[in-house]
């Protein structure tokens, strides 16, 4: 199944979408009367969702894709017809297949990721990524990259260490 353009998808009784770090669910229910918090299950466990009105089959109730960090999960009552869940995803480097064990799987090829800011990267990631990107101005420049760079200072260093050496018809590459 494609995802929709939040990387989640659209289900017959709930929609959801979801960026690498978190997962937002809407379970709108067709009733007769507003809805108050008080009406509904909602029961987010690390590894396990449950929504619902009280007294009727619940629309969400299996185990989830993946754990969830509890204690940063929340819903909440939208326009008195519709919960909006918003849950933490533990592992922040994946995008979940569905939400639920029982869900069609959507692939997960075909997500669009968000942008990310070189800030939102840790030290040695970003320092990578810098590199990569000085490398590729360079190569486009075409001026020699940070790799060439430290070949022709070593080989500098060398020439200057040994000057009864010949390097005039030396060829570098």
């Amino acid at each position: 199944m494609k995802p929709n353009v939040g990387n989640g998808a659209d289900l017959p009784d709930y929609s959801w979408t979801q960026s690498l770090s978190d997962v937002e669910i809407r379970v709108p229910f067709t009733v007769s009367f507003q809805l108050k918090s008080r009406d509904l299950v909602v029961d987010i466990q690390k590894k396990h969702l449950r929504v619902g009105l009280k007294g009727h089959p619940p629309v969400i109730d299996a185990d989830l894709y993946n754990a969830v960090k509890v204690e940063e999960c929340l819903w909440s009552l939208v326009d008195k017809k519709v919960v909006t869940i918003s849950l933490e995803k533990i592992n922040t480097m994946e995008w979940w297949s569905r939400i639920v064990t029982t869900d069609p799987e959507i692939n997960t090829k075909k997500v669009q990721p968000e942008n990310s800011k070189l800030s939102d990267l840790d030290g040695e990631t970003r320092s990578m990524v810098e590199k990569m990107m000085y490398d590729q101005r360079q190569k486009e420049m075409g001026l020699p990259t940070s790799e060439d760079q430290k070949k022709q200072d070593i080989m500098g260093k060398f020439m200057e260490q040994h000057p009864e050496m010949d390097f005039s018809k030396a060829k570098f590459t």
